[in-house]
Parts: structure tokens; C-alpha cells; sequence
């Protein structure tokens, strides 16, 4: 609910002509005015809106926003179906909820056979009727979607490891250009811990540098992604702070890790050694 109250058994069995309004039907009916205690015309028939459902879905799907309910006698009398013969009693679907997910499989078994004992067919029979499962359909889809945080999460491992090697490979070249500075800086009296400390911070901020670099592309190009009129069904692209932050950690991480060899081969070089170094 967004506002106002549900249908509940009192509308229901004295026919209230009363009606809770989907969040799209709400806004093409009353924009930027209350829609609770308001009237509307259906079929001839004024009902009064007690409720108002939130948004359902993301982008463009508004199957469901669109959808508006009233009491179930009220509707019997109201909008009967049609092209049903002689039966009068009919009804065209059924939204039914388990009270608990644990329950889902019970609740299922329930509803075919009462279904069942009311049509004379075996409940059984998976051709009987339509059903739509979305208890099943979500947990389809949260597979697909693991299988998907899997793969990209196996790449993004694989990119911050090419990165670390990128980052042992310039420290390296480093180490090896400046062994003669190193070696002066030892005969001057710096210790095997101040030449890890310099080359181990050279390398965690060439890769937070690097990353918040990419960071900024990254965004500027989402950026101008989410001015493009996004496909139906779709939202438009937009950087989440807490994955942005993530990356940047893990980048850092990475760097961290990566430096640890080269700048330990640094502290290690002999003061005379090094100095000899062209």
C-alpha cells in the first residue's frame, strides 16, 4: 500500500462500490492531486478510492501498475464476465500468496486440489490449467543472476590480477632504474624499512591513482550513457558509490600485494653493490 487501507471483508460482503488504484492509473487519474476519498465512473457505477498501491517493476513495465481492484462481489455484480454460456459464477484468474515461502509447495498443492474438486479433474494433471509460478520463476532467476555475479566476479579477478602483474612489472623497472639511488640513499644511512616503505607507497598510489582515473572515465561515459533514451523495459546505466568504493579497495589491495616483491628486492640491494650501478 502507498496510501489509504486494502480491501477487507466488510467491502466484500456488502458490495462496497470502493476501489484501490494502481500507482500508474493513480497518476493518469489525479496528477498532483490526493486520490483518497475521490470518486471515479466505472460502467456507469461511481466508486470511491479507500487506497493506492505503490509502484511495481522498474522502466516501462506497467502491466501491474495499471491494474485496479475492487471488492469481489462488487464486481460480480458490476462487471460480469463475458462469452461464458450459461455459467455465471466465473471467474478468469486467481493471485493466491502462501503465508510463509517455506510453505509454497503446501499452499500449491492446496489451491490444485480444490480447483480440482470443483471442476472434476485430477489434480494432478499438469494440463488442467494455467499456473504461473513466480516463486519459481524468482529463484530461476536468481540462479541466472549467480551464475552471472560468478562469471563477471571470475573476470574481474582475473583484471586485477593482469593489473597486479602490470604493476610488479613497472616497480620492477623502477627498482632496476634507480638502483643507484637506492644504494645512496642506504650508504647515507636509510634502513632496510624506510627503501620498502618508499617503494611499497610508490606502488599503492599508482594503482588508487590509476584506478580513480578509470573511475572518472567510467563515470563521465555512464554518464552520457543515461542522457540516451533507454530501451523499453530497461533502466539507464548509473555507477552504484558502494560498488565504485569496492573497486577502488580492491585495486588497492591489489597494488598493495603487488609491491611487496619489488620493494623488497629493493631493500635487499647492497649499499656497494647498488652504487656501482650506471
Amino acid at each position: 500500500m502507498n496510501e489509504g487501507r486494502w480491501l477487507n471483508s466488510m467491502d466484500d460482503s456488502q458490495k462496497r462500490t470502493v476501489i484501490v488504484l494502481g500507482d500508474e492509473v493513480r497518476r493518469t487519474l489525479f496528477p498532483g492531486r490526493p486520490a483518497i476519498g475521490a470518486t471515479i465512473l466505472l460502467n456507469g457505477v461511481r466508486f470511491t478510492v479507500i487506497g493506492t498501491l505503490q509502484k511495481i517493476g522498474h522502466g516501462d513495465n506497467m502491466n501491474l501498475n495499471l491494474r485496479s481492484f475492487v471488492p469481489f462481489h462488487a464486481m460480480q455484480d458490476y462487471f460480469r464476465p463475458l462469452n461464458t454460456g450459461i455459467e455465471t459464477d466465473v471467474i478468469s484468474f486467481i493471485n493466491y500468496q502462501p503465508r510463509t515461502r517455506a510453505l509454497h509447495d503446501a499452499a500449491r498443492l492446496e489451491v490444485h486440489k480444490v480447483i480440482a474438486r470443483n471442476h472434476g479433474f485430477n489434480p494432478n494433471n499438469p494440463d488442467a490449467f494455467d499456473e504461473w509460478d513466480t516463486i519459481n520463476t524468482v529463484d530461476q532467476v536468481g540462479k541466472i543472476f549467480d551464475a552471472m555475479n560468478l562469471f563477471l566476479g571470475s573476470v574481474g579477478m582475473v583484471t586485477l590480477a593482469l593489473g597486479a602483474i602490470g604493476i610488479v612489472n613497472i616497480m620492477l623497472v623502477s627498482v632496476a632504474e634507480r638502483t643507484r639511488e637506492i644504494g645512496l640513499r642506504k650508504a647515507l644511512g636509510a634502513t632496510y624499512k624506510n627503501i620498502l616503505t618508499q617503494f611499497f607507497i610508490e606502488g599503492a598510489f599508482l594503482t588508487v591513482f590509476s584506478g580513480g582515473i578509470g573511475l572518472l572515465i567510467a563515470t563521465a561515459f555512464v554518464t552520457a550513457l543515461a542522457m540516451l533514451p533507454a530501451p523499453q523495459g530497461f533502466d539507464t546505466p548509473r555507477i552504484v558509490p558502494t560498488s565504485a568504493a569496492a573497486a577502488i579497495l580492491s585495486l588497492a589491495i591489489a597494488g598493495v600485494v603487488a609491491g611487496i616483491y619489488p620493494a623488497r628486492k629493493a631493500a635487499l640491494l647492497a649499499p656497494v653493490e647498488a652504487m656501482r650501478q650506471e
